[in-house]
């Protein structure tokens, strides 16, 4: 469809020089036309001239009117010409200048491909023609994965080759019938008409795609893997505009990167759902974290060999003033994708440290630090604050890290740890087993405790493989001198197969749920682990309330 409108383009611009062309040419023939219907008296007086050229003198004054005559019209004949090559010089030089601002206005000067602009018009020409032909039009939308870590990796020049070579794919794709578009940055656009009844057509060029950018892109300059997830909508009866179809494709695009990149995916309306929820999620995280409604829960953690309580896991609900308690997996996710983890770990952490500072100096505090957080290296210093600010003792503190944060950055993780240790602050490996080099990371920071990942601890008494790796995670802590904590204890087996392995700490639902802070304080007392005189803190009553 682009290069039949550029085929207009061009006509519209040929007929326009041919109409100059005529004028410049109208008058060269009308030279030529004078100068034959003349031309014979000039014959005649030049012959008579040459046979007199003796007796120039006699030559007469209108022989010299005919020679003039003459030598004008050649003259004018010769002008006439000149200025007709000029003028289709000129013309095709100004053709040639128009064309290309054409293109550059129209496409993207990296790729080839349409800008957004011209995709649109395109786009809604194409809907409006597979309309009356009964047909439907599909929009792909291609994002590459990990083209960011080419630039970071190669520099621009090197990302502007690799966006190239994805570019000359998705054009190997497509039919004849299809347009193409830059969206922005790494992003692309297909828009390609099929038939409504048969969606195997679009699906194969989407597979093609992502096969093929799943492939090493290979230049001269940078060997790249990058591959490449789409989104794909469908124009309808209730979506027949290119922003439509953009905003219906970019939904299923980020739907198949959140279900493991490197697939396509045709949007759904449950997609547009679960955005709205989504949002919807984000706006009351950072409406909520402001107003407090972020508390800290508390999940009992028990000696196993006397099963007294000896501390707490500190665990985030959200108290929705018209939903109730909301879960963690509602929140926490969105929470760490837009960015609002630390903010709101914070804010439960500087709660659980308020209510929790005059427990027995017995009980310890844990707490799970987000993967995200671990990428602030201005992390301990935010702890120790809060440490201070709210008089909580930090050898009562100790910091969860799950094993797979660790991979993104250990040398700053390893900082932080360090710097959090000099303050007396323990640390915990937390999900230990789920990760790839959990022994490297053991010898590498200076960890106080293995946590064992309660997937192994609910199943270990009906699947002997999770039973082994429980046991030997107990027997290497017991060789490296680290004490093992327990998730997911659930019943009096479970805990008495842990008791015979020598695990010295736990928590699960065996020995209660997550408790607001009015239910933990009742638990403590009746256990003796408050102190007897003591007035309520500030928040005291509000948080009472809530529970």
């Amino acid at each position: 469809m682009a290069k039949r409108r550029a085929d207009d383009n061009y006509a519209a611009r040929a007929v326009s020089r041919a109409r100059r062309d005529l004028v410049t040419g109208g008058i060269v023939l009308a030279g030529i036309v004078i100068f034959a219907g003349s031309g014979w008296h000039y014959v005649g007086s030049l012959e008579n001239l040459l046979g007199r050229t003796s007796h120039a003198r006699d030559i007469g004054s209108s022989d010299r009117m005919l020679i003039a005559g003459m030598l004008l019209n050649l003259a004018l004949i010769l002008f006439g010409w000149r200025r007709y090559r000029d003028l289709v010089t000129t013309s095709s030089q100004r053709d040639e200048a128009e064309a290309r601002a054409t293109t550059l206005a129209r496409t993207d000067d990296l790729t080839g491909f349409l800008n957004r602009r011209s995709l649109a018009e395109e786009g809604a020409a194409m809907i409006a023609q597979a309309m009356r032909r009964d047909k439907a039009v599909a929009l792909l939308i291609v994002d590459l994965d990990h083209f960011k870590t080419v630039n970071e990796m190669h520099g621009h020049l090197a990302g502007d080759t690799i966006l190239r070579a994805a570019a000359d794919i998705i054009r190997k794709a497509l039919p004849a019938s299809a347009v193409s578009g830059r969206l922005d940055g790494d992003e692309f656009a297909v828009l390609l008409p099929f038939d409504a009844r048969h969606t195997s057509t679009v699906d194969s060029i989407a597979d093609y795609i992502v096969g093929a950018l799943g492939q090493p892109l290979i230049t001269k300059t940078v060997t790249a893997h990058i591959g490449a997830s789409i989104g794909i909508a469908r124009s309808e009866s209730d979506c027949h505009s290119v922003e439509a179809l953009l905003r219906r494709a970019n939904i299923a695009m980020h739907a198949a990167k959140g279900a493991g990149r490197g697939r396509h995916a045709w949007f759904d309306a449950t997609m547009e759902r679960e955005l709205v929820s989504r949002n919807a999620v984000e706006a009351g995280l950072r409406e909520g974290i402001p107003l407090g409604q972020f508390v800290p829960y508390y999940e009992p953690q028990i000696d196993l060999e006397t099963g007294k309580i000896i501390g707490f896991e500190v665990l985030a609900r959200w108290e929705h003033p018209t939903r109730g308690v909301i879960p963690p997996d509602n929140f926490i996710p969105v929470a760490e994708e837009c960015g609002l983890i630390a903010d709101m770990s914070v804010s439960v952490m500087r709660r659980a440290f308020l209510e929790a500072r005059d427990w027995d100096p017995s009980i310890t505090l844990s707490v799970n630090i987000a993967p995200a957080q671990l990428k602030d290296p201005w992390l301990a210093q935010k702890i120790v604050k809060l440490l201070v600010e709210t008089g909580y003792p930090a050898n009562r503190l100790e910091i969860e890290i799950t094993e797979s944060s660790l991979f993104q950055n250990l040398s700053l993780a390893q900082s932080i740890v360090g710097s959090l240790k000099n303050q007396g602050i323990r640390l915990a490996l937390d999900d230990f087993g789920t990760g790839y080099s959990s022994l490297a990371h053991l010898r590498a920071l200076p960890f106080d405790r293995i946590k064992i990942d309660k997937s192994f601890v609910t199943a270990m008494n009906k699947d002997p493989e999770s039973a082994a790796i429980v046991n030997a995670i107990s027997r290497l802590g017991e060789s490296l001198n680290l004490p093992i904590t327990a998730e997911g204890i659930e019943d009096q087996g479970i805990y008495d197969s842990l008791r015979k392995m020598g695990c010295n700490k736990g928590q699960g639902w065996h020995f209660g749920k997550p408790m607001a802070i009015a239910a933990t304080r009742r638990l403590l007392a009746e256990a003796g682990l408050l102190p007897s005189a003591r007035g309520p803190l500030p928040d005291e009553g509000l948080a009472q309330k809530r529970a």
